[in-house]
């Protein structure tokens, strides 16, 4: 059932396609690295699906993991597989552009969902500008959970002696 959730990004956007056509309305995507899941990551997944009847997450290719040395700890298809575990999750795919933009293109989301630390512009990524842009080209909103906040990459550090490196939201 896990790997069932795992599509190619254009088998995903069909099937929600079908499920627009059935009458579920809000589709919410959320994208990231997801390399250590933790309860940061479930608490704000549980939200975003909260948001809508659908969600879909976007998995950055281990191409365009820009954390540091090491990473990601984990490969794309365990970080996928992991994401698929989870109940509040309907669809993971792997993302091999370097931004979201493609992948908000294709799939129209209605929300695109990030973390609290996103929400304030002046903190924003220039990756962050360009996919909030393609999700309002899209008809679509970006929305910010609240939850509780942890950094994948300090814990691994800490913990597991992964060296930090760059960290963007």
């Amino acid at each position: 059932m896990t790997l069932g959730k795992v599509l190619a990004l254009n088998d995903v956007a069909r099937r929600l396609e079908a499920m627009r056509r059935e009458g579920r309305r809000v589709v919410v995507h959320c994208h990231g690295c997801f390399d250590l899941m933790h309860i940061g990551h479930i608490r704000h997944l549980q939200a975003a699906r909260a948001m809508g009847d659908v969600l879909v997450v976007t998995v950055t290719a281990d191409a365009h993991v820009n954390k540091g040395e090491g990473r990601p700890a984990f490969t794309e298809h365990e970080r996928a597989e992991a994401l698929a575990a989870l109940a509040c999750v309907d669809f993971v795919s792997i993302n091999r552009e370097p931004t979201a933009v493609g992948a908000i293109r294709l799939l129209r989301p209605d929300y695109y969902v990030k973390g609290q630390i996103a929400e304030d512009p002046e903190r924003r990524s220039a990756r962050l500008r360009l996919e909030i842009e393609a999700v309002r080209s899209v008809g679509g909103e970006a929305r910010f959970t609240h939850e509780v906040v942890f950094s994948s990459t300090a814990l691994l550090k800490a913990h597991f002696g992964v060296p930090e490196g760059r960290v963007s939201p």
